[in-house]
Formats: structure tokens, sequence, C-alpha cells
């Protein structure tokens, strides 16, 4: 295995001591890539950070003595710079909004395959969003659930029509106009045109730059 500098300095987080070697045996074959430890809760997590310089951990959601989204919480809030993926599978939706609130980076399923997994890592650590589609599905079906929009809410995007909030929350989410498009049963041309319409009355071309506008506003 290299060490170049630029290695990815990876944690696992997981309680299976199986899912946890498994990764490791995965991760480990890459050159660029350096997994630094594991841990099979969120308090040992914790500890590992605070020893250790870490840029990524694979974390999983539902573990003893602390799970995935308290741990997600206070490592972001102690370690900002630490990427936080999140190991879910299909029945864990209950708390993907939580984790993503809290500032995970986004989620891979743990069926995923190993090469798929290895791009997603390099992907997230470059500053993508990682939200597969079945999962993006997910949380669109408990947003859409929950669009009533509050009036303080419209108070913060005062122009907003209550569509261009709910795909201003799926920006926030790290929906890529693709998933907007099939969560909402709208092409992807008229996605286009509400985020156009969003950009212009929040006065940015930016994406990364709109989400953390409209994500203030709402107080999400």
């Amino acid at each position: 295995m290299g060490w170049a500098m630029n290695n990815i300095k990876i944690l696992i987080v997981d309680d299976q001591t199986l899912m946890r070697d498994g990764l490791k045996t995965i991760l480990d074959l890459e050159d660029n890539m350096e997994v630094i430890g594991t841990a099979k809760n969120g308090q040992e997590a914790i500890e590992r950070c605070r020893l250790s310089s870490l840029d990524l951990i694979l974390m999983d959601i539902r573990m003893p003595v602390m799970d995935g989204v308290e741990t997600t919480k206070i490592i972001k809030r102690l370690y900002p710079q630490i990427i936080i993926l999140i190991l879910t599978t299909f029945n864990e939706d209950d708390y993907i909004i939580d984790a993503l609130t809290n500032g995970a980076s986004g989620y891979i399923l743990k069926d995923i395959q190993g090469d798929d997994l290895i791009k997603s890592i390099n992907d997230a650590y470059k500053g993508s969003f990682m939200l597969p589609s079945e999962v993006a599905i997910k949380i669109a079906k408990r947003l859409t659930n929950a669009t009533i929009v509050t009036q303080e809410q419209k108070k913060g995007l005062k122009d907003f029509s209550e569509r261009e909030i709910e795909i201003a929350k799926m920006i926030v989410f790290g929906f890529n106009n693709k998933q907007i498009a099939s969560s909402l049963y709208i092409s992807e041309g008229t996605v286009k045109n509400y985020i156009s319409n969003i950009y212009s009355k929040l006065g940015t071309s930016d994406r990364m730059a709109a989400a953390l506008t409209i994500k203030k506003a709402l107080n999400m």
C-alpha cells in the first residue's frame, strides 16, 4: 500500500466485527487510502478523533452506547473538517434526515459494491455529496409528507412559492436535479427552471451558497 502524504485517513465505525473487517480489507487495497482504525460504537469513534488525525469516517447508524446520528452531531461540532459518510440499510430511513441535518456528507448503502464504495469515498473527499437514488427517494417522500410550510419559513423565503420551498429543501439535503425530478415526478427541465428562479431570488448562481442561505432562512 502506498503511503503518500495525500492518503485519505479513514476511521470505520460499526458494531459488527465482520462489517469492520470487510471494509478495512477493501480499503487497505487502495493506494490513496489508509484505515487508521476502527471503532464499535460512537463513544470509541469520538475518542479516536481526539487521538488521531482523520479525514473521513464511515459511520454506522445503529450502534450500542451511542448511535451514528448522535456521534455525527458531536464529531461535526468538535471536528467540522472531518467528512462523515453514513453506512445505512433500507430500513433506517427514520435516521436519514437527522444525520444529514447534523452534518453528514451523505449516505452509502451497506450492500454497495467495492468499486462503488471506493468511488464514493474519493468523491466525498473531493467535496461531493453522496446520496444513492434509493435513499434520495425515501427522503423526498418524507419531505413531501412534511411539506406544510410554516409562516416563519415563508417569512424566511418570502418570495418563494411552496414548490420552490420544497425544491429548496431538497437542495439543502444534497439532491441533484435528476433526483429532484424523479422524486417530484417532474422533468429535469422543469427542475432547472425552478432552480434558476431560486438562484435569481437568492442572488447567487452557486448551489452550495444557495444551500447555506436556504438552510439559514428555513432554520433547518
